[in-house]
């Protein structure tokens, strides 16, 4: 018996996650799907959920176990976040 993969085009991307603030800080992790999981370099857990808006946009929300958060969106030129103390973050889903 022969399986193919089923591709769903309302999904949104998975894989490994990479972001970087102006002070060199990083987070990192893999998500698949909508669900995503990255860790920084200080050992804290970000868990989050990855939205596809109406406009092919998609809508980012992470959340650490002492209540911060980092939320933003990614569009055609990239992914832009901000935290919760006005910081930005850019990077890349491979």
């Amino acid at each position: 018996m022969v399986y193919r993969r089923r591709f769903s085009h309302g999904r949104t991307p998975g894989g490994f996650h990479r972001f970087e603030n102006a002070n060199k800080h990083s987070v990192f992790g893999f998500g698949e799907g909508d669900y995503i999981r990255l860790r920084d370099e200080f050992g804290n857990t970000w868990r989050g959920s990855a939205v596809r808006e109406d406009d092919n946009t998609i809508r980012y929300r992470f959340r650490d176990a002492n209540g911060r958060t980092i939320t933003g969106i990614c569009d055609d030129y990239g992914v832009i976040l901000r935290d919760d103390k006005g910081n930005t973050w850019r990077g890349f889903v491979d």
